[in-house]
């Protein structure tokens, strides 16, 4: 979530180092007018001879082009060369970006004390970016004591400089009531600093607080309109949630075609709420073709993720024979998964389904299901 610096323009390189000499400056001007007709490999020859010449910018931009392989090959420890040079000679940008290396660990071991000292020193500058990553630091307890109020503050900094993340993170903060009072209304207002700068997350948080009406009047066309923002810059949970409402009519008309499509790209990054959708879209034949044997493709996806609803619709469709043959150990085994969460429904199919199973088969599925349960809950510890 880190944003890093963009290079230094020509224009303003010349006014603030009019004292260096007309050789540093030419070839920085040659360097930033390559940059800008994105002849990046000329530009990297040319702020090269600036840089060497001690052009602060020079450095810093030479180091940019080294930490994101523009026009050279990413090289992190020449990035952290070209950085720390400029940084020590007081360039802000330099020191933001140089303690957002020791922060990474990139081109350096991590060292969030590093990280810090450079971070404040570019902080001391105005820079923003440098105030909102102090603030994670503290935020996230990285390297020092977890600090919500600290974190708080500096978020504050940031955002009061309309940094987009410091507004989405403070806007978090008021949310869960994090280093200070919980506050809806508060959390509204920066989500929606944040969303009109295109944060997604922000985005969906805002869309969130329109379709609950919380911080705001309750308003489905609005959660509509910043879900869709967020959902087509990719963010999953935004994807799904505006499926969600094509599905349900909910500030906009009902359309289960448009629900499939983002159900859809929702299940490809692996959303087991979308795949289970999906899945019964296809069991009932909405706004796509009835089809049993697609309903528990896509129920499996999401019942191998944990997902109770699929657990339970997967356990019914090996009962009932829909889309694959009856199979009552499957159908045993899905449906004490779904009973793990106390569901009378998987506990009436999983009892069902026992009976029609011998003591021997019903002593595997047992078990079958053990293993699964292992398996499943061994994997949700993988990704949390």
């Amino acid at each position: 979530m880190n944003y890093k610096y963009i290079l230094i323009t020509a224009f303003l390189a010349v006014c603030y180092f009019s004292f260096v000499s007309f050789d540093e400056d030419e070839y920085f001007i040659k360097g930033a007018e390559e940059y800008e007709n994105n002849n990046y490999k000329q530009a990297a020859k040319w702020y090269l001879k600036a840089a060497e010449q001690g052009h602060l910018s020079a450095q810093h931009n030479l180091g940019y082009l080294y930490d994101n392989g523009v026009g050279v090959t990413q090289n992190y420890e020449l990035a952290l060369k070209w950085y720390k040079k400029a940084a020590e000679q007081g360039h802000a940008s330099s020191q933001a970006n140089l303690g957002l290396m020791y922060d990474n660990g990139s081109g350096t071991p991590r060292d969030y004390k590093q990280a810090l000292k450079w971070y404040q020193k570019a902080a001391e500058q105005g820079v923003a970016m440098a105030h909102y990553n102090i603030g994670l630091i503290y935020y996230l307890g990285k390297g020092f004591p977890q600090d919500d109020g600290k974190a708080f503050e500096l978020f504050r900094k940031a955002a009061d400089q309309t940094y987009s993340l410091a507004q989405y993170t403070l806007g978090l903060m008021y949310d869960n009531g994090r280093g200070t009072p919980q506050d809806d209304k508060q959390a509204f207002e920066w989500y929606q600093k944040a969303a009109v700068q295109g944060v997604d997350t922000a985005q969906y948080n805002l869309g969130r607080m329109y379709e609950k009406g919380r911080g705001v009047t309750q308003d489905y066309k609005q959660a509509v309109k910043w879900y869709l923002k967020s959902a087509e810059q990719g963010y999953m949970n935004a994807q799904f949630n505006i499926g969600v409402m094509y599905g349900n009519g909910q500030g906009a008309p009902q359309d289960y075609k448009q629900a499939l499509k983002w159900y859809l790209k929702s299940a490809e990054q692996g959303d087991p709420r979308a795949q289970s959708n999906i899945g019964m879209l296809y069991e009932n034949g909405r706004g796509v073709p009835q089809d049993y044997k697609q309903a528990v493709k896509w129920y499996l996806k999401s019942a191998k993720q944990g997902d109770n609803i699929a657990q339970y619709n997967i356990g019914t469709m090996y009962g009932k024979g829909l889309g694959v043959p009856v199979n009552y150990s499957k159908s045993y085994m899905w449906s004490s998964l779904a009973a793990e969460n106390g569901d009378n429904d998987a506990m009436k199919n999983r009892d069902m389904a026992a009976k029609q199973l011998s003591p021997s088969e019903l002593s595997i599925a047992k078990n079958e299901t053990a293993t699964l349960i292992e398996k499943i809950n061994n994997k949700k510890t993988s990704n949390d």
